[in-house]
C-alpha cells in the first residue's frame, strides 16, 4: 500500500493509516445496498478497478486515514482522530482500537507537537481518538469544529458527546466556528455540508488538495458522484457538495485526500 506522503503548496500531507475493516452492524452489508443508483456495468467496473474495497463475500471494507498537514514554519495540523481506543464510541461497529499515535510517531510527531486538530465531523470514526482514558491525546491542539455540527450532536445526544467533546470542553480545546477559516497562508478550512450538518473539509493551495472528509465514501462515488450513501444526513445536499467539489478540484488537476477509500490518494 502506498504511505507516501504528497507535497501541495509546499505543504506535505502525511497519510496516517489508522484501521482497516472489517465492520459490523448495519456496515457489514454489500455496498450496493449502502449506495443506491448505480447500474451493474457501473459496479463490476469498480469491483475490478477497487478490489480492496470488497471483502471475500462482496461486502463493503473501510479504510480508515487520518492526514497530518505540515505547514514549513507554520502549525501541524491533524485532520481526524479515527477510531479511539478499545472501548471508544466506534467499538460497537468499527476495528478498534485505532493506531493513530502509532502512526503519527512512525511520522516523526508526537501527539504533543500537533497545533491544530480539524474534526470533519462528530461521527465516531473522525473523532473518537481525540481522548482516552478521559484524557485529551492532543493536549497543545485547538480542536477546531463548526457551531453547526455541534449543534446537531446535542440534539441527538450521541454517545461522543459525553466521551469526546466534554472532556475536550473541560480542558478548554474546542475552537467553534460557523463557515470557511484559514488555518496557514494555503490551507483553507471550508464548509461542506451534507453528510452531517456541520461537515468539513480542508483545502490546500490553490485546489491542489482536498482533504475530503466524508463528502464520499466508496470508490463507485468515485466515479459517479450522484451515487448517494444512505447514510448521509442529507444526502440531495450531500451530492451537491460531492459533485461541485470534485468538479473544481478535478478541473483544477488537484489530487482528493480521502478518509475511506483503499488508496489514501486519488484523482
Amino acid at each position: 500500500m502506498n504511505l507516501i506522503p504528497r507535497i501541495a503548496a509546499g505543504i506535505e500531507i502525511v497519510p496516517l493509516l489508522d484501521a482497516v475493516g472489517p465492520m459490523g452492524g448495519a456496515l457489514r452489508r454489500p455496498p450496493g445496498e449502502l449506495f443506491p443508483g448505480g447500474s451493474p456495468e457501473l459496479w463490476e467496473r469498480v469491483t475490478a478497478d477497487e478490489p480492496k474495497a470488497f471483502g471475500p463475500d462482496g461486502e463493503w471494507v473501510l479504510h480508515f486515514y487520518c492526514y497530518l498537514l505540515r505547514v514549513p514554519g507554520g502549525p501541524n495540523i491533524l485532520v481526524d482522530t479515527g477510531l479511539g481506543p478499545l472501548d471508544s464510541p466506534a467499538a460497537t461497529w468499527a476495528p478498534v482500537p485505532g493506531d493513530l499515535v502509532g502512526a503519527l510517531t512512525r511520522a516523526g510527531v508526537a501527539p504533543g507537537e500537533i497545533d491544530t486538530v480539524v474534526i470533519t465531523h462528530l461521527h465516531s470514526d473522525h473523532a473518537s481518538g481525540a481522548v482516552t482514558d478521559g484524557k485529551p491525546v492532543f493536549p497543545n491542539a485547538r480542536h477546531i469544529l463548526q457551531n453547526d455540527e455541534l449543534a446537531w450532536l446535542e440534539r441527538t445526544r450521541e454517545p461522543i458527546l459525553a466521551v469526546i467533546l466534554e472532556p475536550l470542553r473541560e480542558a478548554g480545546l474546542v475552537d467553534t466556528i460557523s463557515g470557511d477559516l484559514r488555518l496557514a497562508p494555503d490551507v483553507q478550512l471550508i464548509r461542506t455540508p451534507g453528510h452531517t450538518p456541520g461537515h468539513q473539509s480542508i483545502l490546500v493551495g490553490d485546489d491542489e488538495m482536498l482533504v475530503t472528509g466524508d463528502i464520499l465514501h466508496h470508490p463507485v462515488q468515485l466515479a459517479d458522484p450522484s451515487i448517494i450513501y444512505l447514510y448521509d444526513e442529507d444526502s440531495e445536499t450531500a451530492r451537491a457538495t460531492r459533485t461541485a467539489l470534485l468538479a473544481r478540484v478535478r478541473e483544477r488537476g488537484g489530487t482528493l485526500a480521502t478518509p475511506h477509500l483503499p488508496s489514501p490518494f486519488n484523482v
